[in-house]
């Protein structure tokens, strides 16, 4: 049974059970998740929207003082690599993955209001978009589709 339901939904941001679920992952798939990784993992997990790279890199600094852009990108390549994370092309952040043991393509719905960006888990349109491509012959290597509009908080405001 799958852990998508048919319909965009918020999930619990709950940040310290995200990361054990990650560190379980990693411990199951045989993958070192460092002290930086984990970091840099807890605190996408405690951001209520997407956080860009040099945000991590400011919050890491005021934690550590000499944290360099490259140590941050290389964390942040692992736990997109694995699916830990997400990457918002279109805003140049980074979001958790509320299904870090499931590995998914999925829609993001983001406001361009309050930055928001819900994770729209319904597995029908990553197969949709996989059934159009193979039908074409295009193998896709990658997807994220991310709408942008403005969120219901935002309308309400």
């Amino acid at each position: 049974m799958s852990v998508f339901s048919h319909k965009p939904h918020h999930h619990d941001h709950d940040a310290e059970r995200f990361v054990s679920e990650v560190v379980r992952a990693s411990r199951e798939r045989g993958l070192r998740l460092t002290p930086l990784r984990r970091e840099v993992l807890e605190l996408l997990a405690q951001a209520d929207k997407p956080v860009k790279a040099y945000d991590l890199l400011e919050r890491l600094r005021d934690r550590h003082g000499n944290a360099a852009p490259p140590t941050v990108y290389r964390a942040l390549d692992f736990l997109l690599e694995h699916g830990f994370i997400h990457k918002l092309e279109s805003i140049n952040a980074f979001v958790y993955c509320p299904h870090p043991a499931d590995s998914h393509q999925v829609p993001f719905l983001i406001c361009d209001v309050c930055s928001s960006a819900v994770e729209v888990c319904d597995e029908r349109v990553a197969e949709l978009i996989s059934a159009q491509a193979r039908a074409l012959g295009f193998k896709p290597q990658g997807q994220t589709l991310e709408v942008h509009g403005v969120c219901s908080d935002c309308r309400e405001a």
